[in-house]
């Protein structure tokens, strides 16, 4: 991921309810602090961009590294959220995380109300595997871990 594409990146603004879930600080504070997609080791050691066919941005993915686990984080550009394209999306993210990450199970986080992303993640091979609880900025929310089982 480059500069300027982790910059855009910070930019973009989602629809409620999913607007307290995705998005940035401003670049400018992501680069100030020196963190997630403002830190360039982090950035190149962590994230990648999704593009498509004619080399436009179409999302950002963080391969978190864990013990014998690649956590995913991903955002889709937000005119492309809601139109089927989820699926595949995520697929070209798991691809790079196998290729990455040989061997290595494959999961992520997501908040049980998040049924539009959850619908995705099951199409693109994913299942529930667990249920918890964890703080976050608007308190306790409920999570599912979800482990990539393959198509």
């Amino acid at each position: 991921m480059t500069r300027e594409q982790a910059e855009t990146c910070c930019g973009w603004m989602y629809a409620p309810p999913y607007d307290r879930i995705y998005g940035w600080l401003p670049w400018e504070q992501m680069e100030a602090l020196g963190i997630e997609l403002g830190d360039p080791d982090l950035r190149r050691q962590q994230y990648v961009s999704v593009l498509d066919g004619d080399g436009q941005l179409c999302g950002f993915a963080q391969l978190f590294p864990m013990v014998n686990v690649v956590r995913l984080g991903l955002g889709m550009r937000p005119d492309l959220c809601g139109q089927g394209r989820g699926p595949g999306f995520i697929q070209a993210i798991v691809e790079t995380a196998k290729t990455r990450f040989p061997g290595q199970e494959i999961d992520l986080e997501v908040q049980d109300w998040n049924l539009r992303a959850i619908r995705a993640y099951v199409k693109a091979g994913f299942e529930i595997t667990d249920t918890y609880e964890k703080q976050t900025p608007e308190g306790v929310e409920r999570f599912y871990c979800m482990v990539y089982q393959g198509l």
